[in-house]
């Protein structure tokens, strides 16, 4: 029993996965990324805005689905103090760049080639999606994406915009 247990953990933290992810209530950690069309873009300075912090790659393909309902709601909350940040994780960021450019994204798309931000989050599916309150706490979390998964997002951003 003891060596399977054992077993158990060192094959979890050879995955990475024995650390906690993040959870709701918790302040976002802060990070600093490449943006795909220039400069760099920290979390902490988007404080006093609604963000949805969507982790993506290009071969995904829930991602691809869930790409256009995004760029909705970002074209349709923006107004109101709401933002969407697609954090890239495509190991060669000029590919996560002309895939964005691709896929027609008008939101900020943030380059994680090295995975760091990624590993600090620690979701552990893809895509997955984070809300940010204007206070900098995480409020909800998604980890992957089904159709109909957008009417969520929209009632979560309606609720966090209007705090």
């Amino acid at each position: 029993m003891l060596r399977r247990t054992l077993s158990a953990l060192m094959l979890a933290l050879a995955l990475g996965t024995a650390h906690a992810a993040v959870k709701p209530q918790q302040a976002a950690p802060d990070f600093t990324l490449k943006r795909a069309e220039g400069g760099n873009l920290r979390l902490a300075e988007q404080r006093g805005q609604v963000v949805l912090i969507n982790f993506w790659a290009s071969w995904c393909g829930p991602c691809r689905v869930e790409m256009p309902h995004l760029n909705k709601l970002h074209d349709k909350y923006k107004a109101g103090g709401f933002m969407v940040l697609g954090v890239n994780i495509d190991d060669d960021p000029r590919h996560g760049a002309a895939t964005a450019a691709r896929w027609g994204l008008r939101f900020p798309v943030l380059l994680d080639a090295e995975k760091a931000v990624t590993r600090t989050y620690d979701l552990g599916a893809m895509p997955s999606t984070v809300l940010v309150d204007r206070d900098g706490r995480i409020r909800y979390l998604h980890r992957g994406y089904r159709d109909g998964m957008e009417v969520e997002y929209e009632r979560q951003i309606r609720e966090l915009v209007k705090e």
